[in-house]
């Protein structure tokens, strides 16, 4: 499959925002994207946002997301991976491997470290991080959501 990788723009809002409904979806978390169109174009404004979208024969197949923020160990920055989406018809044709190859391109020129995780029972994205030659490690992440912390600030 031969396809094109570019940094989307605000005028994506609308694809960017379908393909993360689409990602949710198929991870059964529809119920958590609150985001709207409108908010990604705001987003996707941003020069701390990174969203790299996919294209074959002008369609979008793909995207990654990323943002830029501080390491405060290293008081440098690094890319700190949200998402990374293949629509099932592109998926085995080299996209997901086309777009982390562009964020590191993207990260590269100031030597920014890429950090992501990924879901314990996700072998396959596992191995193909693996074969991209990134590390591997266990890691618990955790979440405070409003309602949770909220009791703790009464």
């Amino acid at each position: 499959m031969n396809h094109h990788v570019r940094r989307a723009g605000p005028a994506d809002a609308p694809v960017v925002t379908a393909m993360v409904h689409e990602l949710a979806a198929h991870q059964d978390q529809t119920r958590h994207v609150a985001v709207t169109t409108d908010r990604w174009r705001a987003l996707l404004g941003r020069c701390d946002i990174v969203v790299l979208l996919a294209e074959h024969g002008g369609e979008p197949v793909g995207y990654v997301s990323a943002l830029r923020r501080p390491h405060l160990w290293s008081g440098t920055d690094i890319l700190a991976l949200d998402d990374l989406w293949v629509r099932p018809p592109a998926r085995d044709a080299g996209v997901g491997r086309a777009l982390m190859v562009a964020l590191a391109r993207h990260a590269a020129p100031e030597g920014h470290t890429i950090t992501w995780s990924v879901q314990p029972d996700n072998i396959g994205a596992q191995r193909f991080y693996a074969r991209l030659g990134a590390t591997l490690r266990p890691n618990i992440v955790s979440s405070w959501h409003p309602d949770a912390y909220a009791p703790a600030l009464e």
